[in-house]
């Protein structure tokens, strides 16, 4: 019998539960049982003795004890040196050390046979998420075998203010950033979540619907009034203030990790919300300082599962944060709007080339390059249906067939019509989004490969304005020197009738900067298509163009040929007209398509060499 079962028994047997109801004992009453009781505990702990090996080897397989250490100091710190484990225990801990080496390579090969392992019991994955260290930890997200067990649940999120709330919070958080030397849009954002009520920021966001992901606006009337909450405007303001790295140490000494996690759980149905908070992070793990917080705070775990999502967009997301915090096998950096389609998990495969996927107006990183529609119904209830698009063609028959490359998509707002603008400030020409896009092209390592560019409509305007700016600063010079050729997909070279319609339909009455800048008659498109032409001549750049023949449908009533044949002709390469229209053009119906097998011939016959060296 076991010393405390003894007790209970003699403690129950002196009367020391509670007595019934007028009932009064008193100590003298009880005094000899008290005696006899600390005998019999003196003589019992005389004669027990207990195998103290024996508990800790037990309390092993649930917890391991760890001296206190930074996060950031325990690549140097040896925990396992007086570990007494049981031989089927020491492969654990072996690659526990092993995972901990000095030497890179050995790092490398032991996260690789972790994440290889799935015959372990549960208390032994506990083991490795218990004791490893913060880049095993990100190593094993980053991999695709590994098992979920490996990374704990996030730590328990503190309450809430009393009478606070979500929104009150982070109208807190957003109130604690410096509100100086801010572009006029973070002003913009900021200020509107601040101090306007949920109903007027519906009211706000109302008025206009728009389709496919990267198309035409579709207006069947300003009454209807898209849901939106206080929260997405937070959301959308702190997206802006991470862009800043200053900022970035506010939000998260103001506890801005915790309560964005909070909120990314709340809003499990609400992929919106959860990309915009991933946003978040994956900007603020561009600041290496702020690693070993984010990961102590529980995001590796979450972000390792929705690495694993069947959303393209959920898991392109997460690969992207933890790729920015992956120091060990990366150099490159991120930023946002900048998305690995593949490889999105560590991978031994070589890569040799990259191929950049760039849409065009009111487009998308991933909506623009979905596999075809199989129906016309263009409404706002199916351009929010998740499952309309989680199928991605770059990210899955491209990477299969061409493993070697690395495929990168980027996004970047864009309008037609000054009452879509998301920030009424922001009118950015095509000449000031293309240095900004080369500026975070070249952060993620773009031109130290061979380079294919991938573009539709505006997308290729932006292409040929980027390489023409490369070609003006040395700094540059690695981008012209290693892009191979370019794929246009219905650009408009010589101006869009978008922009001559624009004028008047009635819900395109203040045409957005961009189209403007589309008309025929613009000057800066005539300029941009003559000095590009003449430098793609210059070097020898491989071009294919495909150009729609079909009209795209503009609701109900208005059909329009987005960009006619003769304006999607560069001058140079091959010009192959395609019976679809505008939004389609780069959409396959299928993967033995023709639009799809033209595509993946150009890319390898440009990339031969490359990938065969």
């Amino acid at each position: 019998m076991s010393l405390a079962a003894y007790c209970v028994i003699c403690c129950r047997r002196i009367g020391t539960s509670i007595p019934p109801l007028k009932s009064i004992t008193y100590w003298r009453d009880i005094s000899d049982g008290s005696l006899f009781l600390t005998y019999e505990i003196l003589a019992l702990k005389k004669s027990l003795t207990l195998d103290t090996q024996v508990v800790e080897r037990e309390k092993m397989k649930s917890y391991i004890y760890l001296q206190t250490v930074s996060l950031d100091k325990r690549e140097n710190y040896d925990t396992f040196s007086t570990v007494d484990v049981e031989d089927h225990e020491c492969a654990v801990w072996l690659l526990l050390r092993k995972s901990q080496s000095g030497d890179r390579a050995a790092r490398l090969q032991a996260v690789q046979e972790m994440s290889e392992t799935h015959h372990w019991q549960d208390y032994q994955y506990r083991i490795i998420a218990q004791a490893c260290d913060l880049r095993t930890l990100i190593g094993l997200a980053r991999s695709k075998e590994s098992d979920l067990r490996f990374f704990l649940p996030p730590p328990p999120l503190p309450s809430l203010k009393e009478d606070s709330s979500i929104e009150e919070e982070l109208r807190q958080l957003l109130a604690s950033l410096p509100q100086t030397e801010l572009d006029e849009c973070i002003q913009y954002f900021t200020s509107l979540a601040l101090s306007e009520s949920s109903q007027s920021l519906a009211a706000q966001k109302g008025g206009l619907w728009c389709f496919g992901g990267n198309g035409l606006p579709y207006a069947e009337s300003f009454g209807e009034v898209p849901s939106a909450t206080v929260e997405m405007f937070c959301l959308e303001a702190l997206v802006k203030h991470s862009e800043i790295s200053t900022h970035c140490d506010k939000i998260e000494a103001n506890g801005g990790l915790q309560l964005l996690q909070r909120l990314y759980q709340l809003h499990k149905d609400c992929p919106k919300v959860q990309r915009n908070i991933m946003r978040i992070i994956g900007n603020m793990a561009l600041n290496e300082h702020l690693h070993s917080t984010i990961v102590r705070s529980g995001w590796v775990s979450i972000l390792a599962e929705a690495m694993k999502s069947q959303r393209i967009m959920e898991a392109s997301h997460a690969a992207r944060t933890l790729a920015n915090l992956d120091r060990e096998t990366m150099q490159e950096k991120y930023q946002d709007g900048v998305y690995v389609l593949h490889p999105q998990y560590r991978t031994s495969q070589p890569i040799k080339a990259d191929v950049l996927f760039i849409h065009g107006l009111m487009g998308a990183a991933f909506k623009t390059w979905r596999q075809q529609d199989t129906e016309q119904v263009l409404t706002e209830k199916i351009l929010e249906d998740e499952g309309r698009y989680t199928t991605c063609w770059p990210k899955t028959w491209l990477a299969r067939d061409c493993p070697a490359l690395r495929i990168i998509s980027v996004e970047y707002d864009t309008s037609l019509s000054d009452w879509r603008t998301r920030c009424p400030m922001e009118r950015k020409s095509i000449a000031f989004r293309s240095n900004e896009l080369l500026r975070k092209l070249r952060a993620a390592g773009v031109g130290d490969r061979p380079v294919i560019w991938v573009s539709h409509s505006m997308g290729g305007l932006l292409v040929k304005k980027m390489l023409l700016e490369a070609s003006k600063k040395p700094e540059m010079s690695a981008v012209i020197n290693n892009t191979r050729g370019i794929i246009f997909y219905s650009v408009p070279h010589h101006g869009s009738h978008l922009a001559e319609y624009s004028v008047n339909i009635r819900y395109l009455l203040f045409p957005s900067l961009e189209v403007k800048e589309l008309s025929k008659d613009s000057p800066a498109l005539k300029t941009l298509q003559d000095d590009f032409l003449e430098f793609a001549k210059d070097k020898n750049f491989q071009v294919l163009n495909f150009v729609e023949t079909l009209p795209t449908y503009i609701g109900s009533m208005i059909k329009l040929h987005v960009v006619p044949v003769e304006s999607a002709d560069l001058g140079i390469g091959d010009l192959i007209p395609v019976d679809v229209d505008h939004l389609n053009i780069c959409k396959p119906k299928k993967k033995d398509a023709f639009l799809y097998q033209r595509t993946l011939q150009f890319i390898c016959e440009t990339l031969a060499k490359d990938l065969e060296n």
